[in-house]
């Protein structure tokens, strides 16, 4: 599918500042999608803000890299994988856009598009899963086409065919989603965001979530708490309890400057 807004050279300079890469790659390749993946989950935060600003969330690439690159937000899946999908055919890879239906133990599947993962074809023909937008996931691409486990540094992941089209994808032998390899455009997500933004039953609508790799762990914040984990799986946890030090975390700890707090959901208003 073509994309929705073609990244020139000044753009897709200043997306490869953002995410602390210097200069542009010099081929379409295994290693480069590597080191691009990791370093957009360790720069790029996976976060909801938007909802909670009352801020409109729209899909053209033209508003994702303004919010993105920017202002140097983050966003979630639609977002996230829809600016990165347009980094990546800017810099020669051939990028497919999947819908995805994610698990949970308490509903089982979600609808098709609830989430947006990615195909990525390299300069060798090779194809792989990425996946900039699903928070807690794969720190490196998976190759889309090997159905025996992959080690990851976030963990055994696995990509198992079904009875359908679909295929599984499995982490630490749990499922994480289903996704369906059919390419979409970014446009097709759009009423999925919309409900993401708007209903009451989406997770998004409840609870801010901003989320983002560090060098030995993960760092969320999530409703009133800050969670630091490390790699050995250790937490611990901050109270957040004014908006000013919401404010103070949001631009110490993911880069965020706001003007306003977000509401935080919990025994506030």
């Amino acid at each position: 599918m073509a994309p929705t807004h073609a990244l020139n050279h000044e753009q897709v300079a200043a997306y490869l500042e953002r995410i602390g890469i210097a200069g542009a790659p010099a081929a379409s390749d295994a290693a480069t999608l590597r080191r691009l993946h990791t370093a957009h989950l360790h720069s790029v935060p996976f976060e909801n803000l938007s909802i909670h600003l009352g801020e409109p969330v729209a899909l053209d690439g033209t508003t994702l890299f303004e919010k993105i690159v920017k202002r140097r937000r983050g966003g979630f899946c639609y977002e996230l994988n829809g600016l990165f999908a347009l980094l990546l055919e800017a810099l020669g890879y051939r990028v497919h856009r999947m819908s995805a239906r994610t698990f949970s133990t308490a509903h089982g599947y979600s609808p098709p598009l609830d989430h947006l993962a990615l195909q990525v074809t390299d300069d060798t023909g090779t194809a792989w899963l990425a996946d900039v937008g699903f928070g807690r996931h794969t720190e490196l691409p998976l190759r889309f086409d090997d159905r025996t486990d992959q080690k990851d540094p976030g963990g055994l992941f696995r990509i198992a065919e079904n009875d359908d089209a679909e295929l599984t994808v499995l982490r630490d032998g749990e499922a994480q989603y289903r996704v369906d390899p059919k390419p979409l455009a970014l446009a097709d997500f759009t009423q999925a965001c919309w409900w993401q933004c708007t209903s009451p039953e989406s997770h998004f609508t409840q609870s801010i979530v901003c989320s983002r790799l560090t060098d030995d762990g993960r760092l969320t914040l999530t409703g009133d708490q800050l969670i630091t984990t490390d790699g050995a799986g250790r937490r611990q946890v901050e109270e957040v309890a004014s908006d000013e030090q919401l404010l103070s975390l949001l631009r110490d700890r993911f880069g965020i400057e706001l003007a306003k707090a977000p509401r935080l959901p919990i025994g506030r208003p």
